[in-house]
C-alpha cells in the first residue's frame, strides 16, 4: 500500500491484543493512534512499550481512528464491535466472531447497515502453509486434523471447541467450500469445568469426511492437518509452516511415489492478517475472512458442541459433569 497511513487502534491488550499493537507499530502503512483496555495499568504498560496513547473510553478512541482490532473477551465482541462500526470505524474482531450465531448476525447486520468493513481474526488462514496448500487442493475426500497444546491458564472461560478447534473448522470450510451435513462429536472436561479435549467426525455435503481433534491438556504441541485426494496425500504442519505432498506417479503394479515439499513464503501470520485488513480498509474491498465466514465457523463449532452435550447426556460419564451449551 502507498499513500496516507491508516489510523488504527486496539481494544483489549491482553496476550492477543498486545501482539496486534506490536504489529501495527511495525507496519509502515499503519499509524497506531492508541489503545483501550479494562485494566488501566496493563494499558499504560503496553502504551509505554509501543509509544502510543491510552484512551479510557472506547468512544473517544473511535473518534480518532479509521480502523480497529477488537481483542476483548468473546462475550464482548458484538457489543464493542457494533459500537465501533456505528462510529464509522472498520473492525477486525478476534475469533470467534461472537459468543453466539445470533450475536454474529447482529454484528454482520450492523456492518452492512453502516457500510463498514468487518473482518474476523481466523489467523491460520494467513499461515504460509495454508496459503500454499490452497494452490494444490483439488477434491479432498478425507482429513485428519490434530491441534494439541499443553495446559495454559489462558482462555479457560470457553470450551476448547471455540478456543482451539474453531481454527481448523474454519480451514476445512474454506478448503471444501461445502457445508457440514453430519456431525458426531465427543468431549470432556479434564482440568477445568469446560471441555478441555474434543473430537469430531464431520461429513460434508461434498462427500469429504474430517476427523478433528483439539486438546489443551496434551503433553506435546501438535498442529497438523493431513488430507487425501485422488492419487495424493498432503501434510500441512502449521507450526513449521510447511507442506509435504506425496503423489503416485506412473501406472502398473509398481507405481512410483513422487515426494515434494511445496514452496512456501515464511511470514508471521498476524503480520499478513493485519496487512490484509489494512489493504481492505484502504481499497474498500471485501476482507479475506468476512463476517459471513466467521459466522459459518462459529455455527459449525456450535453444532460440534451440541453433539458433545448430547453425547455426555447419553453416556452420563461419572468422571465429568455434563457440559453446558454456551
Amino acid at each position: 500500500m502507498t499513500g496516507k497511513k491508516i489510523r488504527v487502534g486496539v481494544i483489549g491488550v491482553g496476550d492477543f491484543g498486545r501482539n496486534h499493537v506490536r504489529v501495527y507499530h511495525e507496519l509502515p502503512d499503519a499509524e497506531l493512534i492508541g489503545i483501550h483496555d479494562a485494566d488501566p495499568e496493563r494499558a499504560r504498560q503496553i502504551a509505554a512499550e509501543f509509544d502510543t496513547q491510552v484512551f479510557s473510553d472506547v468512544a473517544q478512541l473511535a473518534e480518532q481512528i479509521d480502523a480497529a482490532s477488537v481483542a476483548v473477551p468473546t462475550k464482548l465482541h458484538a457489543q464493542i464491535g457494533a459500537q465501533l462500526l456505528e462510529s464509522g470505524v472498520d473492525v477486525l474482531v478476534e475469533k470467534p466472531i461472537a459468543v453466539s450465531v445470533a450475536e454474529a448476525d447482529r454484528l454482520i447486520a450492523t456492518a452492512k447497515r453502516t457500510d463498514r468493513l468487518l473482518q474476523v481474526g481466523h489467523l491460520e488462514r494467513f499461515n504460509p502453509a495454508v496459503v500454499a496448500v490452497r494452490q494444490i487442493v483439488t477434491r479432498p475426500l478425507f482429513f485428519e486434523v490434530h491441534r494439541l497444546g499443553v495446559f495454559s491458564p489462558r482462555s479457560l472461560d470457553v470450551d476448547v471447541v471455540f478456543d482451539v478447534m474453531i481454527h481448523d473448522l474454519d480451514i476445512l470450510l474454506s478448503l471444501l467450500n461445502s457445508p457440514a451435513r453430519d456431525i458426531h462429536s465427543v468431549g470432556i472436561p479434564v482440568l477445568t469445568d469446560k471441555v478441555d479435549i474434543a473430537h469430531a467426525r464431520i461429513e460434508f455435503e461434498s462427500g469429504a469426511v474430517a476427523n478433528v481433534t483439539a486438546s489443551r491438556v496434551s503433553t506435546e504441541r501438535v498442529r497438523k492437518l493431513r488430507f487425501f485426494q485422488t492419487r495424493e496425500y498432503v501434510s500441512v504442519d502449521y507450526t513449521r509452516q510447511d507442506v509435504m505432498r506425496l503423489r503416485v506417479a506412473g501406472e502398473g503394479s509398481q507405481p512410483a511415489i513422487d515426494f515434494e515439499k511445496v514452496p512456501t513464503h515464511p511470514e508471521e501470520p498476524l503480520k499478513a492478517e493485519l496487512r490484509s485488513f489494512l489493504d481492505a480498509v484502504r481499497d474498500r474491498g471485501a476482507p479475506l475472512i468476512d463476517g459471513e465466514a466467521g459466522r459459518r465457523a462459529l455455527d459449525l463449532a456450535e453444532r460440534v458442541m451440541a453433539g458433545i452435550v448430547e453425547h455426555a447426556r447419553r453416556v452420563k460419564p461419572e468422571f465429568a459433569a455434563v457440559p453446558n451449551p454456551r
